[in-house]
Parts: C-alpha cells; sequence; structure tokens
C-alpha cells in the first residue's frame, strides 16, 4: 500500500507492506543518489533489524550509530554525540540520514538531520505500532527538556516512510498496546468505522491480520490533515486529543511510569469524562472509550490530583495566549477544537 503526503517540495511517500525492509534499498534508489548513509538506531531495535537493513542497502557505504533505548535518550545529551558521529563518518549534505526504530529514534535523528549541516535528508523505517500509526508521519521532530516533552522541535519532513508491520512480532506487549492508544486516538477523532472495529474485536491478536490496513487508515487520517495543515495551528490539532493531560503524566512521572501511549489513553478517556460534565460531550462517549481502552489492556486513570498537573498544563505547547485549545469529540470519530483554560479541570479531582 502506497501514500503520497502532498506538500509541494516537501511531498514524499508512504510504504506499508508486510516484508518490505529487506527490500528497502529499492526504495532509496528513489530518493536518494549519494554516496553515505547513516543508520541511527537504539540498542533493542538495531540487534534485530539492523543487519537487515544493512544487507538491502549494500550498494551504499553506510554508518551506524546505536543510542540506549527509552525516552530519557531524546534529550539535548544525545545530540552531539550524534554530531560527533556523523562528522567522523564524513556525512555531508548530500548524504542520507535513517531513522530506524521507535517514536524516540524518530523524532531524535529526524531533529538531528534538520539541524546537522543545516538540513540532510532523512528516511523513517517505524519499528514501534506507535511510530507506525502516528509519530513517523507528519514532520514533526524534537526532543525532550526536563520542564515537558517536545518543547524543541521543528518541522522537518522525511524524504520516505516505509512501514514493515512484520517488524511488530519482536514488540514486547506493553509496547503494542502503547501503540493501540494511538490507534484508538485515531478512531475517535475522525473514524467511527474504525473504532467499531477495534471494540468488535477486542483484542490485539485479533487484528493481526488487519495490520497493514489499520495502520493505513491510521496514516491516511494524519496524512490529510497534515496537509491541510502543514504547520499545526487548526486542524492539526486534532490530531491531539487526549495529549495535553498525556504529556503532562509523563512529565510527572520523568518518562519511567506511563509510556506515551498509556498517558494517552489515560488522557482520552479523562478529558471526555470532563468534557461530558460540562455539556460539552455527549454523555456515555467516555464510557465507550473506557471499555475499549480496557479490551486493548490500556489504563484510563492515573490517580493523581489534577492540582499536581495544572502548571504543567499551562508550559504546554498547545496553550496559545494564555488559553488552552482542547481537542474534544461531539460524537466518536467527530472531534472538535475548543478554546478553553485550566478552569475546565478545576473540578477534575483525581486524575
Amino acid at each position: 500500500m502506497e501514500l503520497t503526503v502532498n506538500l509541494k517540495e516537501n511531498s514524499y511517500s508512504i510504504y506499508i507492506e508486510n516484508g518490505i525492509l529487506p527490500y528497502a534499498g529499492n526504495y532509496i534508489t528513489q530518493i536518494f543518489s549519494g554516496k553515505r548513509i547513516f543508520i541511527i538506531s537504539d540498542d533493542n531495535v538495531f540487534p534485530l533489524y539492523g543487519k537487515t537493513l544493512l544487507s538491502a542497502l549494500s550498494e551504499w557505504e553506510c554508518h551506524s550509530f546505536v543510542l540506549p533505548h527509552g525516552e530519557s535518550t531524546k534529550s539535548f545529551e544525545s545530540l552531539p554525540k550524534i554530531y560527533q558521529a556523523m562528522l567522523h563518518a564524513e556525512i555531508s549534505r548530500s548524504d542520507l540520514i535513517i531513522a530506524l526504530g521507535g517514536g524516540v529514534i524518530g523524532d531524535l535523528t529526524g531533529f538531528a538531520a534538520s539541524t546537522y549541516l543545516r538540513g540532510v535528508k532523512f528516511v523513517q523505517i517505524p519499528t514501534s505500532l506507535l511510530a507506525q500509526v502516528d509519530s513517523s508521519v507528519g514532520g514533526k521532530v524534537a526532543v525532550d527538556l526536563l520542564q515537558g516533552k517536545n518543547l524543541i522541535g521543528a518541522f522537518y519532513h522525511p524524504k520516505l516512510v516505509l512501514i514493515d508491520p512484520d517488524t511488530l512480532t519482536t514488540l514486547p506487549v506493553r509496547f503494542v498496546n502503547d501503540g493501540m492508544g494511538e490507534v484508538i486516538k485515531y478512531g475517535c477523532i475522525k473514524d467511527a468505522s474504525l473504532f467499531e472495529i477495534l471494540k468488535d474485536k477486542n483484542s490485539f491478536s485479533n487484528l493481526k491480520d488487519m495490520l497493514p490496513e489499520i495502520i493505513f487508515r491510521c496514516v491516511n487520517i494524519k496524512r490529510m490533515i497534515v496537509e491541510k495543515d502543514p504547520f499545526d495551528t487548526g486542524e492539526r490539532m486534532l490530531l491531539n486529543f487526549g495529549h495535553t493531560l498525556a504529556h503532562t503524566i509523563e512529565q510527572y512521572y520523568h518518562y519511567e511510569r506511563e509510556s506515551h501511549g498509556e498517558a494517552v489513553a489515560i488522557g482520552m478517556y479523562q478529558i471526555s469524562r470532563l468534557s461530558e460534565q460540562q455539556g460539552l460531550t455527549p454523555v456515555g462517549t467516555a464510557e465507550k472509550i473506557r471499555k475499549v481502552l480496557i479490551a486493548y489492556h490500556l489504563p484510563y486513570e492515573c490517580g493523581l490530583p489534577i492540582e499536581h498537573l495544572l502548571h504543567a498544563i499551562q508550559l504546554d505547547k498547545k496553550n496559545l495566549n494564555n488559553h488552552l485549545n482542547l481537542i474534544l469529540l461531539h460524537a466518536i470519530g467527530d472531534s472538535y477544537i475548543s478554546p478553553a483554560s485550566t478552569e475546565f479541570f478545576r473540578d477534575a479531582g483525581n486524575i
């Protein structure tokens, strides 16, 4: 399956196919005619898929740089090490950088590519469900600060995205569930029939035969939204459903407790619960979300008093001119942007 993100000179193709990784070179030749390729990965993914990728790229001079896995790698401290390794490999602006890994590696590699020598072409090869359905597409690249997630970043689009659902067979169960948090999000914001499929299948194992289609549907929603709003000032904010709370929960626990998808799951349910109480979402919507979250082994609460999160919410990137832009639901599959303030959370109690 192929999709094209149409962004004029920044357009790129996305290929989704089981077993595509060993043939990566066939696709790279379509967008790259240089000499050197620099692969950035982590110590979980590279031992599993590095050899396959290197074999597929045998006609180029390849270098690889392997980082520790985990959210803490997506920091400024990692950047000098990456830049030094690229300089040592003599990577120039006519060369190519490849991100092989999940969302952390994709975001970090993209940011490094956008800043090294003022910009080098890069390719996303996402190996986690969350990265395949969400973070590898759309051109958002970033690193975290202690004060919050993705606070330093840029819009820098890949030249190509290669998605091989077969890489998910080695993904730990928790990170399959993590990715399902974002899949459920897409059903909530734009695709009621996808939400119904998830409800009916009731488990990831029952979805396995449909994975390329599920990934395609999520990526296609993101493609359409990104084409309309490439710089996240309007409709693209819909992709942040659940994220205002999610990022603050992740930060509160120093990215050591809830994963991103787990935090998004909590955020989607809790935002819907609160918006129901305020008459902004139909009663019963939050309960529909809660049942699907439970089916895919995702949490819907974390037990924190809202007061512990309010300061971080005020620092959120979606807080513009002292107004939050919350993403709420008219119904499952029908989302909207609701200007608000932190008063929205005043009577939230425990999240």
